[in-house]
């Protein structure tokens, strides 16, 4: 119940301050550019990673990416950019 109540307040305080929920949500954003690089901010730790699949943790669930031919281009404690052949994308609920 408390969960429900601070998402409710977030989303308005997001709305009142006109501020990214992103940014007041702990959400993450990701950024494609066609299907050669993604751009992700704000995950939580880096789960799997081969040349065909990444995935990351997020704060609610995890974000799988499915391609090939993968390479971290950078890699930061909460920024990481991937480069590679990207086909799918999936927000995967814990």
């Amino acid at each position: 119940m408390a969960k429900k109540w601070t998402n409710s307040l977030r989303k308005w305080m997001a709305f009142k301050m006109e501020l990214p929920p992103d940014v007041v949500m702990d959400l993450p954003r990701v950024t494609i550019v066609g299907q050669l690089h993604i751009y992700i901010e704000n995950h939580k730790g880096l789960l799997v990673f081969t040349d065909k699949e990444l995935r990351l943790l997020l704060k609610q669930g995890q974000l799988l990416i499915k391609g090939h031919s993968f390479v971290i281009k950078t890699i930061l404690p909460d920024e990481l950019l991937l480069e590679g052949k990207i086909e799918e994308v999936h927000y995967l609920d814990e």
